[in-house]
């Protein structure tokens, strides 16, 4: 490739220690669309003649069957899968492989291939965000009438409708979708053309390559092309994000499904079991989605330090750019396979929760905002029902346990019209603010919600 400069070969150590073939191996189908793109170009503006172009796209379909049955197997001596192809090409077609490199870099070569691939996976993970926010509407929907207890401090704060629960993690997850698509848009630009990094003194038709691969345009600038990694930073703002509510959604589980808890049914084949103790059934999957979060955090870091030293334009440093993208992007699948048929299969004791919730101490709020309809200043309200739970517990009793007596010995402003107030149910439905855990205001998330999901899969479809 460029023994014309030197006088001696490339020594053995150095070849082992630059090679990328353990990891751009997988992205030959999208440099070998890249070339074709680019083939048909050179034959279109008349850089090469017509009959070569179409040579030159015989010779590169060949390539990628024998790639796919692994007749072709990637050579070490040849560095990176870019290499590899255009050595077969020229191997097949002599002269008229050899210009296919015409008016192109490795550089932007690379960019291409680059986007090409991260745009087809971003797609797939596209469809498992679908399955993700259909799986909880109809959880949603399925749980919304059941009450369970809310958490602050993971200690019981107040009743919500199960539905509600579901559709706060809709939102966290639907705010990841527009990641994903802000993602996807920063993929719309075609590097072709931009070369090693000022462009190319040939006729190139850089529009044409980007509509032969499906792009929006060019991109603008051929120093910023060949530099900058933003498309891979914006995929792992998704990733970390997406992954870390999947590790608090996997916390919440693993808590409500301990027998300290128990009102979460997680279904047996997303568990395992114990080498030693039979009783136990393990959440091993919502840990490893815990587990797995952090290794996705550390290559979006990986990128960001490898990117914040680096001088404009192209360094060799970027081709550590691979490894921990493409890892993210298994696990982020992965994570997705798993995630949505758990979710789908996951039931919910409402029956288990209302034992937790017997005391009526998740009432205490409901009763300081009767007081404070009354006329008392809340801060009073609030100190009032404080001193009222501290009587309940020297009491050794729950506010569901005092007689009418009671409450009015300890709270004398406590009218007749508090009594209807004091159930779990009247306390989520009077929760009617927008957004609010009422039963009918988790209709309207839900159907909020289904607008959400339909707009998602047309912009990503696109």
């Amino acid at each position: 490739m460029w023994k014309g400069r030197f006088s001696e070969n490339t020594a053995q150590a150095v070849q082992k220690f630059t090679q990328s073939l353990d990891l751009d191996w997988a992205l030959a189908s999208y440099d070998i669309d890249g070339s074709i793109a680019h083939a048909r170009m050179l034959g279109s503006v008349g850089l090469i003649p017509a009959d070569e172009a179409r040579q030159i796209e015989d010779g590169l379909s060949r390539i990628r069957e024998e790639i796919a049955s692994g007749a072709l197997v990637p050579a070490q001596e040849l560095e990176d899968v870019h290499m590899n192809i255009e050595s077969r090409l020229i191997e097949l077609l002599g002269p008229t492989g050899a210009r296919l490199h015409t008016g192109r870099s490795r550089n932007d070569q690379v960019a291409v291939t680059m986007r090409l691939f991260l745009r087809d996976r971003l797609h797939r993970i596209g469809s498992g965000m679908d399955a993700l926010l259909a799986v909880l509407l109809e959880r949603a929907a399925r749980h919304r009438d059941i009450i369970v207890p809310g958490f602050t401090h993971l200690q019981q704060a107040q009743p919500i409708s199960m539905g509600h629960y579901w559709m706060a993690h809709f939102s966290a997850f639907s705010r990841d979708c527009d990641r994903l698509l802000f993602a996807l848009e920063s993929l719309r630009e075609c590097p072709l053309g931009a070369g090693a990094l000022a462009g190319s003194t040939l006729p190139l038709d850089r529009e044409m390559t980007a509509r032969e691969l499906g792009f929006a345009r060019p991109t603008r600038n051929s120093l910023d092309t060949v530099a900058q990694r933003d498309y891979m930073a914006d995929y792992h703002s998704f990733a970390v994000t997406f992954a870390t509510h999947c590790s608090r959604l996997a916390e919440d589980f693993v808590i409500y499904s301990s027998r300290e808890f128990g009102w979460l049914l997680l279904p047996d084949a997303f568990c395992t079991g114990s080498s030693m103790m039979p009783q136990k059934k393990n959440p091993d999957v919502l840990e490893l989605l815990r587990g797995k979060t952090g290794q996705i955090l550390g290559h979006f870091l990986d990128l960001l330090v490898t990117l914040k030293g680096l001088p404009m334009t192209y360094d060799r440093d970027l081709q550590e750019d691979k490894r921990g993208l493409q890892a993210s992007l298994r696990t982020v699948e992965d994570m997705l396979a798993v995630l949505v048929p758990l979710l789908s299969a996951v039931e919910v004791d409402g029956e288990k929760a209302a034992e937790g919730m017997n005391d009526g101490f998740l009432l205490a709020t409901d009763v300081a905002e009767y007081l404070v309809a009354r006329g008392v200043p809340f801060r009073q309200a609030h100190g009032m029902v404080g001193g009222l739970v501290k009587e309940c517990i020297a009491r050794k009793k729950g506010l569901f346990d005092l007689t009418r007596d009671e409450w009015k010995a300890l709270l004398p402003e406590a009218g007749e019209d508090l009594f209807p107030l004091l159930s779990l149910r009247s306390a989520v439905e009077r929760r009617n603010t927008y957004g609010g855990t009422a039963f009918d205001q988790v209709a309207k998330q839900i159907e909020e919600g289904k607008t959400f999901l339909e707009s998602f899969r047309e912009s990503v479809e696109r």
